[in-house]
Formats: structure tokens, sequence, C-alpha cells
């Protein structure tokens, strides 16, 4: 029934205070008397908030947590002015404001059973406040309770500059109070020891790694009179010393275990298996972490070592074993020379690539020079004895080198790092670590497999080579193992 307002005149639906809501609301304020500022400790090393009485949680800004977390503190206030909520939002403000607003949506009943609802905006000042554990760890450095030592015996870092993007993605150093850069590794320090034991388990689900002890104990305190114990954790975290493109002689029992692979194989990708290529039938197999450390082996040759070489002739082969389902390489036979020959001597090489899908004559490619190597492998040696003959050089990946040398265009875009302090030898070797992480990015650029993980700052997405190259390079039908995957 359509009736009119007692008090402005308006047509309107009957109610029993037969009042429109807007005289309703002129007349009764619902959210007089609720509290509309509160203050929220917040820790600003860690990034969380108190929970009263000494309970400290990390929580995102505008997270639905977050937004819990709020909330909570209105519960008392709602229910003593007998209001009810019926809807809640955050309403954006800026990051260092320190102030974080929430628009409520509240009902109360008024006059004779109607039911209204308002509006309202809480805001929650932070007010600055270093929890217990950061305190202690800003007062003395030293006071971490585990520590996960992460190594790898190789002569380069861009595993690390890897793992770094991967952990920054899963955020799996979140808990770390200190984070410092090594000579050959990270050390990360923890202030619980649930909290190192969490980011070794997740380490082992992104590269092949080998725990060396189980967290070893050290006694730092000890107080009689309550019997209570003070420790120090150590984790021994080390990464297998096989990176992606490197080359390897499998030793002849891995060979034979693996169904007479090799013995030359190349790495083309690191999770927390191992995955290796016979170059020259396109056979493949997948090591995971126990198997690789059982019965353990380095490599011939390291990217450290590629050599670039120019294609001259390229023939595809068009028998059956020339290409294998499940692979996205095509075996060729081709005819290569190295760039620095050019303009010295007329040597040129005849050998057969799995890189038949993706080089043309007249493209770059880098790989490995057997021809000149003074390689000095006991297993290799033992394979020469009976008969294995070298061939002069192994295509590992394209090179788009001359590309750059050309003018390439300028990057727009930068990856997060983690706050890592260095250590003074570090320092002294900062122009061996950016030529590292230069070769690291231009990898980056031309490898679609490894975007996934990445975190970036600003800018565009990561540029990439050309289309078909990238549709050729990328292998869809691969299957990976676990919830994290990690390639360097």
């Amino acid at each position: 029934m359509v009736v009119l307002c007692c008090k402005c005149g308006i047509q309107m639906q009957l109610n029993a205070a037969n009042m429109c809501v807007k005289c309703l609301s002129l007349e009764h304020n619902i959210t007089e008397g609720l509290r509309k500022r509160f203050e929220l400790k917040h820790c600003p090393h860690c990034d969380s908030y108190l929970q009263p009485p000494r309970n400290w949680i990390k929580l995102q800004l505008e997270s639905k947590e977050l937004l819990a977390f709020c909330l909570k503190k209105l519960q008392k206030d709602l229910n003593s002015n007998k209001v009810r909520m019926v809807y809640a939002e955050f309403i954006w403000t800026e990051p260092h404001s320190k102030r974080i607003k929430v628009k409520l949506k509240v009902q109360k009943e008024v006059i004779n059973g109607v039911i209204l609802e308002q509006s309202y905006v809480v805001e929650y000042v932070q007010r600055e406040q270093m929890c217990e554990s950061c305190t202690r760890v800003q007062g003395n450095p030293d006071q971490w309770v585990a520590a996960v030592q992460l190594r790898q015996n190789v002569s380069h870092r861009r595993t690390f500059f890897y793992l770094e993007q991967v952990i920054l993605k899963h955020d799996a150093a979140a808990s770390a109070k200190r984070i410092k850069e090594v000579d050959n590794g990270i050390d990360f320090f923890f202030s619980n020891w649930s909290h190192g034991a969490r980011f070794v388990e997740f380490l082992g689900k992104v590269s092949p790694v080998r725990l060396g002890s189980r967290g070893d104990k050290q006694l730092v305190s000890h107080d009689p009179k309550s019997n209570n114990y003070n420790y120090k954790y150590t984790f021994s975290v080390e990464i297998a010393p096989v990176c992606r493109e490197d080359l390897i002689c499998l030793p002849q029992k891995v060979a034979v275990s693996l169904g007479s692979l090799g013995p030359l194989v190349i790495c083309t990708k690191v999770t927390s298996n191992i995955v290796l290529l016979d170059p020259f039938t396109l056979r493949h197999c997948f090591l995971d972490a126990d198997q690789y450390w059982r019965s353990s082996f380095k490599s011939l040759l390291t990217s450290r070592e590629l050599v670039e070489y120019v294609v001259l002739d390229l023939d595809v082969m068009n028998s059956a074993e020339a290409t294998i389902v499940g692979t996205k390489y095509v075996l060729a036979e081709a005819q290569v020379a190295r760039l620095s020959d050019f303009g010295k001597n007329d040597t040129i090489f005849s050998i057969k690539t799995h890189l038949g899908n993706l080089l043309r004559p007249g493209d770059h490619a880098l790989g490995y020079d057997l021809y000149a190597a003074n390689t000095n492998d006991i297993e290799l040696d033992m394979y020469k004895s009976r008969g294995l003959v070298l061939p002069d050089a192994i295509l590992v990946k394209k090179s788009y080198e001359e590309k750059r040398r050309k003018g390439s265009k300028p990057r727009f875009w930068k990856l997060k790092s983690l706050p890592m302090e260095v250590d003074d030898k570090g320092e002294i070797e900062k122009d061996k670590k950016n030529k590292d992480y230069e070769e690291f990015i231009q990898d980056i650029k031309v490898n679609p497999e490894l975007w996934f993980n990445l975190s970036l700052t600003e800018g565009e997405e990561v540029p990439s080579v050309p289309l078909h190259d990238v549709m050729a390079a990328l292998d869809l039908s691969e299957e990976e193992d676990g919830d994290f995957h990690m390639e360097e």
C-alpha cells in the first residue's frame, strides 16, 4: 500500500513507522555511539599486527585476513549497541599514510520493528612498534635460533639468481630475520626452528638438494633453576652441482641404470628433478634428488665454456629416430664453424644436432668445442679407451648474441630481489657477480620456460625472442612433479 510520509509527505510504501527512509535516518542515527577510530600496533620489519596480549599475526594489506582482524575489534562495540553488521569493505588509502579505512553497513531495529540500514567509515591508525623477535634481532643480529646454509659448488651464481625469484614468488623466506649472501651460497636466519625446517622443506621441492645435517644443535644458555635450555640450530643444504645447459659424461654405472643413456648428455632442466637429454638419440630421463645423490656426478663442461658457432648448412633427418613423440627436438645434420675462426681459417665441422627445429643456415648457436677442449675426466678417458669417438662439437642452444650486437630494445622491467646483506668478500667480487647477473638476464629473455617464476617490480612483461622460436622452445606436454618448479 502506498501512503504519504508523516514527516515530509512524499509517497512511500507503508511501514510501521509511517516514515520514509530519509526521515527515519534523520530521526535515528544508528551509528551514533559506535567507535569510528581504532589503533593497530604494526611491526614495520616483519609486517605483522599485534593480537593482544602478545601474539603477532602477519597480514597483507587489503587481504581478507586483515579485514577479519579489523572487524574483530568492532564486534564487542556492535553487540553492546545491538547493531548488526551486514557488509564491510576496504576504502583505498595511500600505502604510506599509516591509515586503514573500512566502510561498514549496519542494521538496527528503530521503531515498531522497522529495520534501518546505514553506512559509516571506521579508521584504523597504524602505530609502529617492533615485535619481540624483531626487537631481539635489531638489538643483536646474532639472536637467531635456526640458520639455513644454502650452498652450491659451481663457478657462477645463476642458480641462486633464479632460486631468489622462486623464493620471492612463493614468499618462502617471509619469516627470515636476516639473509646474507656469502661466497658460494646464501645464509637464511630464522627466529624459530620450525620456520627453518619449513624453508628447508620448500627448497627440497624446487631443487635437487641434499641435507648435510638435520639441524645441528649448539647450546647457547641453560637456566638450572627453571631447567630451560636455549639452542641454535644449523641446517646445511647443498644444491646439486649440475646446472641447465651443462654437458655431462655419465659414469658407466649411472648410464647403465638409465638404460644405457649417453654417455654424453645435456642437462636441459633442473627442478626437483634433473632432466638429461642425449643429443644424438633424443632420449631423455629424469633423476630425482635421491637418485642423483646416490651416485652423484659433476659436469664435464659448464655454460661458462660455451663457444659461438655459425650454422653454414642444415639438413633435417627424415628417419623415424629423428623425432621422438613427447620431445621438442628434431635431429639434423649440420655444418658449423666457430665464429672466432672467421677470417683466420676455413675449419668446418660436420656434426649431428638435436636443434633441427630451431636452427636455420646463417643462424648462430652456442655449443661445446670438444675438438679443442682440454678435458680431464676419468670417466671420459675410460669411454675413449673402449672406442668412444667424440664429436667435434655439441650445440646446446640457439644464440641471439648477434642481434644484441646490432642493438636491442631497452629493458623497461626490473626483477625483485631479496633484502640480502653482503660479506666483505662479496663486495670484492662484485664485478664477477654483475657479469653473472647480466648473463642470467640475457638467458631470461630467450627462455620462455624461465618466465613463470619471475617477480617483476615495474614495466612491461619480459621481452621475448621471436614467436616461432618461443613456440618451438616450449614443451607443453612435459609433466612436472610437485607444486613448485625451479630452473637455473
